[in-house]
C-alpha cells in the first residue's frame, strides 16, 4: 500500500489562542518530522467574512500595508519558533481558495493546519468544518475549546499517525469516531 508522506506542513496565522495553539500543533509536526513550516497570512482575514482589502489604496499605501502586515506576521511568531530555520513566511494577497490551492499545486504544504475561534467560525466563506471537507489537501483543526480538540477531514484522518497528536486528541479523536 502506498503511504503519504508529509514533506511540509502550512498553518493559516490567527492571532488568538486558538491560533497559538493550531500554531503549536503544525510547529510540533514540522520539528518532530524535521520538515519545512509555511505560515501564511492573509491580507483580508479569512475568518472574517466582512473584511476586506480596500481596493482605492495608492501603491504607496499597498506597500506600507503589505510591509507592516509582514512585519507583524513574524515579529509574533519568530519568537515561538526559537532557532527552527525550516520555516517560510508567505504573505497572501488572493482570495484564500484560490491562493492556498496555488500553494498546494506549488507544494508548499501536504497538511493544513486552521486554529478553530469558535464553534460557528467560518474560513474562506464557508463554515470551516465545510472548508476542511471540500479542501483537497489534509486539513487539521484545532480548538476552539482547547488545544487537544482536533478534526480532522478524510484525507487528515489518512496521516493521522504522522501528525505528532498528543495522547489526550488521540484519545478525544477514538472517542468521536466511538
Amino acid at each position: 500500500m502506498t503511504k503519504i508522506a508529509i514533506d511540509s506542513v502550512g498553518f493559516c496565522a490567527l492571532y488568538s489562542k486558538q491560533g497559538d495553539w493550531a500554531f503549536d500543533l503544525a510547529f510540533r509536526i514540522a520539528e518532530t518530522r524535521g520538515i519545512q513550516l509555511n505560515v501564511f497570512h492573509f491580507l483580508s482575514d479569512p475568518y472574517d467574512p466582512e473584511d476586506k482589502v480596500p481596493d482605492n489604496l495608492s501603491k504607496e499605501e499597498w506597500e506600507a500595508m503589505t510591509i507592516e502586515s509582514e512585519r507583524n506576521l513574524r515579529m509574533y511568531y519568530d519568537v515561538r519558533l526559537r532557532d527552527y530555520l525550516k520555516v517560510g513566511f508567505r504573505l497572501c494577497e488572493d482570495k484564500e481558495w484560490t491562493e492556498l490551492h496555488r500553494c498546494l499545486v506549488k507544494r508548499e504544504f501536504d497538511v493544513l493546519i486552521l486554529g478553530v475561534p469558535s464553534e460557528n467560525a467560518t474560513f474562506a466563506g464557508k463554515p470551516i468544518r465545510e472548508f476542511a471537507d471540500s479542501f483537497i489537501s489534509p486539513v487539521v483543526l484545532v480548538g476552539p475549546d482547547d488545544p487537544d480538540t482536533l478534526y480532522l477531514n478524510p484525507q487528515a484522518e489518512l496521516i493521522s499517525d504522522q501528525l505528532s497528536l498528543s495522547d489526550e486528541a488521540r484519545r478525544k479523536l477514538q472517542a468521536a469516531h466511538a
